[in-house]
């Protein structure tokens, strides 16, 4: 249940995992179109989508869904980073899957949400500290 890309963002080669979902879409995606040689093939079927295309599908999705922020496919990859980090997922895995090179380039895609903040619990209150009314 992984997918192996080849060449992905900063021509590096990766794997990342495929959902149960996802593979049933693209299973279904592919009964229909047979697309060959490549599963998402560009203008004329001897070549692959190229990144421009890739942006202008997500542009229509995104008002297609009646979203009105600016959505790109690099907002995507970091609302996975994003959704990763607050599941728990270990960030030097995160760093693996987005095929950085650095831990620092991850981080600036991690934004943890509030209310993530809030559920964690400070280790302070393992002190068991009794709290006594000022006299």
């Amino acid at each position: 249940m992984v997918i192996h890309v080849r060449q992905g963002k900063g021509r590096k080669d990766r794997f990342v995992m495929l959902s149960e979902q996802l593979l049933g879409l693209l299973r279904s995606y592919w009964k229909i179109d047979r697309p060959s040689p490549w599963l998402f093939p560009g203008a004329g079927s001897e070549r692959h989508i190229t990144p421009r295309q890739l942006e202008r599908v997500c542009r229509r999705a995104a008002e297609a869904a009646g979203l009105d922020k600016k959505v790109t496919v690099h907002t995507l990859r970091h609302c996975f980073a994003t959704h990763l980090l607050e599941q728990g997922v270990d960030i030097r895995v995160i760093q693996d899957l987005l095929g950085h090179r650095h831990l620092n380039a991850t981080s600036r895609y991690a934004r943890v949400a509030f209310n993530t903040i809030r559920q964690i619990q400070s280790p302070l209150e393992l002190l068991n500290v009794a709290v006594t009314p000022p006299t």
